[in-house]
């Protein structure tokens, strides 16, 4: 039912647009027979998991806002307020290469897929990319490239390729890049918030979470939204594929988790704790999909069986929020990053 006060504020074009939201609203309701935990009665339940940490990487000077896995699930980078990216050898804790960037206020930081080059982006509304190999330039904070166009910061960035880079913005705005000309292959706009988050799936599609609380599915063939879908009440901070490529998990300030499925265009599953005291910060997923991992403001990064929808293990070893983290590509290592200035390698 629609609220009688809001519908008489509106004009006419907004309440046919409210109107036919509530009747797409009522067709996701219709279709939802059941949800995914309830489907999933009768698995037989994880065992509490025994996950250690096998390095603490110290270097950064003040909170780590970002962090990304190299394609070869062992270098590391990550992004600080004290100005400076960082590339670690998870294997052995020691930092292989330092950036310095010319501004403070980063929020996040990329990996290319061949390892030669990082990026990162944040309240100077630029995206910078630097040349890992160029290491005189890189210790000088000499940018290969820098990507202007946004009005807003920089709330996302994900390579494609070597010459390709996609970005969000707190301008309501994606765009795809290329990088050797540094002029915009295309600009995504459909979101009615700042675009805080990116997850890509192929070369062609990927998919936003905003401010505005929905997640939309994009086609950079055609530069068009293909799919909007709601579900939180609150902004979506971060949000991952999953590695079927038909569902993917969200996490935002309203302290919950989400499952989505494409097919059934809305949540499967929710993730939460019974008292909700802390805001959602970051997601991913193990390999397999059976384990969710959540970091939340109050410290602590919590392990979702995605199937029971029940916590199967709590990392508490951090000393302030848990600001980002991420599964390598084999599925072995987990990186959790956070305020308290240190990233730690979980097996």
């Amino acid at each position: 039912m629609g609220d009688p006060n809001m519908e008489r504020d509106m004009t006419p074009l907004d309440r046919e647009i409210y109107g036919l939201r509530l009747k797409i609203a009522e067709k996701r309701q219709a279709v939802f027979d059941t949800s995914l935990v309830e489907a999933a009665q009768g698995y037989e339940p994880l065992a509490p998991l025994k996950i250690k940490i096998r390095r603490t990487l110290k270097g950064h000077l003040t909170k780590i806002y970002a962090m990304d896995w190299s394609h070869d699930s062992r270098h590391v980078l990550s992004a600080s307020q004290d100005s400076r990216l960082l590339v670690w050898d998870s294997y052995t804790g020691n930092k292989i290469h330092a950036v310095e960037l010319k501004c403070t206020w980063v929020m996040c930081c990329a990996y290319a897929p061949s390892g030669n080059f990082v990026a990162s982006g944040g309240l100077d509304n630029v995206c910078s990319i630097y040349d890992l190999k160029d290491e005189e330039a890189s210790i000088a904070g000499k940018a290969t490239k820098i990507l202007s166009g946004h009005d807003g910061y920089i709330g996302e960035c994900v390579f494609l390729s070597d010459k390709q880079i996609l970005t969000s913005s707190g301008d309501h705005m994606c765009i795809l890049w290329d990088i050797g000309t540094g002029h915009q292959i295309t600009a995504l706009k459909d979101h009615v918030g700042e675009v805080d988050c990116l997850s890509v799936w192929n070369k062609n599609t990927f998919l936003s979470g905003s401010t505005d609380t929905t997640v939309k599915l994009w086609d950079l063939r055609s530069g068009m939204c293909k799919q909007t879908l709601d579900g939180h009440e609150s902004d979506v901070v971060d949000l991952k594929w999953m590695k079927n490529g038909q569902n993917f998990v969200t996490a935002s300030d309203d302290g919950i988790i989400r499952m989505f499925d494409i097919r059934a265009d809305q949540v499967i599953a929710e993730y939460r704790a019974e008292i909700i005291q802390a805001g959602a910060s970051c997601v991913d997923t193990s390999i397999s999909g059976r384990i969710i991992f959540a970091g939340y403001d109050d410290f602590n990064v919590v392990c979702w069986d995605s199937l029971l929808g029940t916590s199967v293990g709590v990392l508490s070893e951090h000393q302030a929020r848990v600001s980002c983290l991420g599964v390598d590509e084999e599925g072995i290592s987990l990186c959790t990053g956070s305020w308290d200035n240190f990233l730690k390698i979980w097996n």
